[in-house]
């Protein structure tokens, strides 16, 4: 059975879906417990994690190295949520964080402004001026977060499979056509699409294993897993770089072997 991910704007109705989806196919509903799970696996604070993923970056952004780390750390608690089987993520671009998986359905919700408005002032209490800022502050939160990290548009219909609008459909008819969706043959998980998920899943807790290491997280590195063989491509900053990502990507369950192709500082690769 696949994965559901969900994009949506703030009080467009996405977290509602999800429940729904949860409770018709029985699949756990996923969101801010990825947080959590990387927060306590990685030693990184709850809030900091949050704050990576909610506030879009500049380009002069001094803790660009931070976000880094913590998106490192969130994508491999998600990756390893995923090999667990199916669940739903609604929230914090989970379709760009497992980008490549064919059992992922990735679904986008839209509502109108209006709607939306109405929300914000009912659930956090403030005036309708105050309200509409809120709403699009955040939606442009979002739009720069995507644009910087991954290069697209928030609202591009080609990132998603599916676009439903709320207005028109309803939660109980959105979770219709996604539960429609959900038994194509497309995205049921085949061998080769759970291969590319544990190829995925290794590849992003070494990733996060050397970003939180004190020894390699200011170095920017390639990582590359195929049935337990994991490449490491990139420049130290510091003397035997190579011998402190060998040590660390070692340590990674599920690493059976170590392609490393790291260039020391100051020596030729």
């Amino acid at each position: 059975m696949p994965i559901i991910t969900i994009s949506r704007g703030t009080f467009s109705g996405g977290k509602e879906l999800a429940e729904c989806l949860s409770k018709q196919l029985g699949y756990p509903c996923v969101s801010r417990e990825v947080i959590v799970a990387a927060a306590e696996q990685y030693g990184a604070s709850e809030a900091a994690l949050s704050t990576a993923l909610d506030q879009a970056p500049t380009l002069l952004d001094r803790v660009r190295r931070d976000r880094d780390r913590y998106l490192a750390y969130i994508r491999a608690a998600l990756c390893k949520q995923a090999l667990q089987g199916s669940f739903i993520y609604h929230g914090h671009a989970g379709h760009h964080l497992l980008a490549g998986i064919r059992h992922v359905i990735r679904v986008r919700v839209v509502a109108d402004m209006g709607s939306r408005v109405e929300r914000a002032i009912k659930e956090l209490n403030m005036g309708r001026r105050d309200a509409e800022d809120y709403v699009q502050r955040q939606d442009e939160q979002r739009r720069k977060w995507t644009r910087f990290l991954y290069g697209v548009a928030w609202e591009d219909p080609e990132n998603y499979d599916v676009v439903i609008n709320l207005e028109h459909q309803g939660i109980s008819g959105a979770c219709a056509i996604v539960i429609c969706m959900a038994g194509l043959d497309q995205f049921k998980e085949t061998p080769e699409s759970r291969k590319a998920l544990e190829n995925m899943a290794l590849q992003s807790a070494v990733l996060a294993a050397l970003a939180r290491d004190a020894r390699t997280r200011d170095a920017d590195f390639r990582v590359r897993a195929n049935d337990g063989v994991v490449t490491v491509e990139g420049m130290g900053k510091l003397p035997k770089m190579d011998e402190a990502v060998e040590a660390v990507v070692r340590e990674v369950a599920g690493v059976t072997r170590v392609v490393n192709q790291v260039a020391n500082f100051g020596v030729p690769g």
